[in-house]
């Protein structure tokens, strides 16, 4: 059984994904199902940008610190 989901994007968003469906060769419907599938799939990964940059594993210090140390490096 099928429900019919109905959302409102951008012009823009609707152009894309028109491109996007074309380039696969399926229905705009059968990409959207697609690519919902895919993000579902994929819950690793992170849509939060401040949990994305976590993920980075950069150099994380007291800011003051940071900042000292990369002033002694300009020396």
């Amino acid at each position: 059984m099928s429900i019919r989901l109905q959302i409102l994007v951008t012009e823009a968003l609707a152009a894309r994904m028109r491109k996007a469906a074309r380039r696969g060769r399926v229905s705009k419907g059968e990409w959207v199902q697609g690519a919902v599938e895919r993000a579902l799939d994929n819950p690793a990964a992170p849509i939060d940008p401040v949990a994305r940059l976590a993920t980075l594993g950069a150099p994380t210090a007291d800011i003051d610190q940071m900042l000292a140390e990369i002033e002694a490096g300009r020396s």
